[in-house]
């Protein structure tokens, strides 16, 4: 009787404690291992900033124009004093210059062979297995005026301390390998000192992907993604020493505790059997409650038996400490969620099958669509592309090969510009989901537009009065002696236009920049309106006179007193007065007239042009946009006129605007402030 109660106590004890410990020791496996899932998922991530990053400083770097200015002028040293500097600036390891024919031409590390410049083409990722050494690369074209005149390359080294930033990042440790070599590591000591031990204590993935392993006696979970075909892969590693200790205390402890049980049990005989039944069934639904995930009821047992209340409180304790873990695995992953919410970029990622499978926060504000409608679609539904009649899908084997820029509908059927990077979320060569991340560039797109046309208009405006003011100074060098005043004078007009129209692009062009930059202020003060106005019309007569332009100004009888700074007031008389002159025809008149009100001036400019669009009006006073009628008319200019005359005349508290002339033209406008003296 009483060897058949033993072992009937042992058998409740073990049913008691077997699946508690079971449930531990998987429950923290799971969760280890979904922990280091998520580092491998973030260090992916991160390895794609890491790239975009260096390629946005490849394009602003290709984009500078010193650097176009050195390259023209084959001024190597300069060109490598340039380069170091910016190097140094944008923390960049590796600056290079390569020609059109992949010829290297300068290059801030003496060590560099001339291949790099074919070499480094071919992928994100260059590396010497007898250093060995891994940097990441990016390339980007030089354009000039007169087309492609080469590539700027980039490098960062994937070292140690890029390794230990990526473990500050995700609180893990990183690996990175070529083939079995190690590259770089944050684990501590040097790489030669390292004895990676691998072991193969639990289940893992079939590909190979997940292993164990040891460092001093120390575990780790770990996880692999490949690189690059080459055998390039990044590992990351999860210090599991306080699982694997926690694990084994809690084992412990009901190990030992099963043993007193029965040792108390075999003790009390049939007389206790019947008064430990009951408590023993309660620590059973406890146990039972604790494999179905019910972690938030306490374990409760009503009985006086010192040895079942030590049960309940080693199984109390077993259920505190495993809350207390998933609660703090469960904010790893929530801060993980709010990271991936916080990132502006949108990531979705596609299973094998191409339906959707997450869709960031960032990808709803980006295209529109809510996570709710997408989720389990297949991308084909959702992302069509713009103008061409074949399905998304169809591109992302070159996504997947470089990054990629796609014009798409949104969700409120507006077409939109992406940059789509992407990563495959499992290993190298097998199908498994993708991970696509993507951005708006639309702004950049057509910015960078704007920019370009701004540049033309600029080059052409410098380089037009410059050539005309070379060919007059030769002229005046080679023949002044011979020439009559007559000719004389029209040389020196001619002088005298071409460094007046110098002048005031660059007047715009600075009062533009000040504007931009937050800089621009008014000295306001009493001003007479007429010497204002005789001031701009001094400075324009030349360029009246050579169009045969007849400028009428119609003043009243009492002249204002205005408030106002004078030489921003004559910039802009002179920016409209130029654009009357522009626009209008020649042997025509330009009427500039003045009318007062008890509280502001109105001054006007009228010219016989061909008038703007109503359509046009909305975004007249704006940068880079031209007062034209229709597109035969020349945008000449920088397109800042305007924009700068109504920074002015809003900073001295004025309105500006423009009306049609009712027999053709144009009437551009603004007030001022009367002065209280003269009101």
């Amino acid at each position: 009787m009483i060897i058949a109660f033993i072992a009937i106590v042992i058998l409740t004890s073990a049913t008691v404690g077997i699946p508690a410990i079971w449930l531990l020791q998987n429950q923290l496996d799971r969760q280890a291992w979904a922990q280091v899932e998520q580092g491998q998922r973030v260090m992916v991530a991160l390895y794609a900033s890491h790239y975009q990053e260096i390629l946005n400083l490849a394009t602003l770097i290709a984009q500078r124009p010193t650097l176009h200015e050195l390259l023209a002028r084959n001024d190597i040293d300069g060109l490598t004093d340039y380069l170091t500097t910016l190097q140094k600036s944008a923390g960049l390891d590796r600056i290079m210059i390569c020609d059109p024919g992949n010829q290297l031409v300068v290059t801030t590390d003496p060590k560099i062979s001339g291949s790099v410049c074919r070499d480094w083409k071919s992928g994100m990722y260059q590396y010497d297995r007898s250093i060995p050494q891994v940097c990441l690369t990016a390339h980007q074209h030089l354009e000039s005026a007169s087309g492609y005149i080469g590539n700027v390359l980039v490098c960062n080294s994937l070292d140690d301390s890029f390794e230990n930033r990526l473990r500050d990042q995700t609180g893990m440790e990183h690996i990175l390998w070529i083939g079995d070599i190690l590259a770089s590591t944050s684990l501590a000591g040097s790489r030669t000192d390292l004895e990676i031990i691998p072991t193969h204590t639990v289940p893992m993935k079939d590909d190979g992907s997940q292993r164990l392993f040891e460092i001093d006696g120390v575990p780790y979970y770990a996880a692999q993604t490949f690189l690059d075909e080459n055998g390039l892969k990044a590992e990351v590693a999860l210090d599991v020493t306080d699982i694997v200790a926690t694990r084994t205390r809690m084992a412990g402890i009901l190990i030992a505790s099963i043993f007193g049980i029965s040792l108390v049990g075999s003790t009390l005989g049939i007389f206790v059997a019947r008064r430990i039944s009951r408590p023993l069934v309660q620590l059973s639904e406890s146990a039972a409650s604790f494999s179905l995930g019910d972690l938030e009821s306490s374990v409760k047992t009503d009985t006086r038996l010192r040895e079942i209340t030590q049960v309940a409180k080693t199984l109390e304790n077993a259920r505190i400490d495993l809350l207390a873990t998933m609660t703090s695995l469960q904010s790893e992953r929530d801060w993980s969620d709010h990271l991936l919410a916080s990132i502006a970029e949108g990531i979705i990622t596609l299973d094998e099958d191409g339906h959707i499978t997450f869709f960031s926060h960032g990808a709803e504000r980006v295209t529109g669509w809510s996570k709710l409608d997408v989720m389990g679609h297949p991308v084909d539904d959702i992302f069509q592309l713009a103008g061409v009649d074949k399905p998304f899908s169809s591109i992302l084997p070159s996504v997947l090969e470089n990054r990629q820029k796609i014009d798409v509908l949104l969700a409120d059927s507006r077409v939109a510009s992406l940059a789509i990077t992407s990563a495959q979320l499992t290993s190298f060569g097998e199908r498994g989901d993708v991970a696509l991340v993507f951005r708006d560039i639309s702004e950049e797109e057509a910015i960078h537009r704007l920019l370009g046309q701004f540049l033309a208009n600029i080059a052409h405006e410098f380089r037009t009065p410059l050539s005309a003011l070379e060919a007059s100074i030769e002229l005046l060098l080679d023949q002044a002696p011979g020439m009559s005043p007559t000719e004389l004078h029209e040389l020196y007009t001619s002088l005298h236009l071409g460094i007046l129209g110098l002048h005031t692009l660059v007047d715009n062009l600075l009062e533009s920049a000040n504007i931009e930059a937050r800089r621009f202020r008014v000295s306001l003060r009493n001003s007479d309106l007429g010497n204002i106005i005789a001031e701009a019309t001094q400075t324009m007569q030349p360029l009246l006179a050579k169009y045969e332009q007849h400028l009428t100004i119609e003043l009243p009888v009492d002249i204002p007193i205005v408030q106002a700074d004078p030489r921003r007031m004559v910039q802009v008389l002179i920016n409209l007065l130029s654009n009357a002159s522009r626009y209008g025809p020649p042997n025509e008149e330009i009427t500039l007239r003045v009318t007062v009100d008890t509280q502001h001036a109105r001054v006007a400019v009228i010219d016989r042009g061909p008038g703007i669009h109503p359509e046009h009006r909305a975004n007249l006073f704006q940068r880079f946009v031209f007062p034209h009628a229709d597109e035969s008319v020349s945008q000449a200019g920088a397109g800042l006129g305007l924009s700068v005359v109504k920074a002015i005349v809003t900073a001295h508290g004025g309105q500006v605007g423009v009306d049609d002339r009712p027999d053709g033209g144009s009437i551009f406008w603004f007030t001022l402030p009367v002065a209280k003296e003269s009101a």
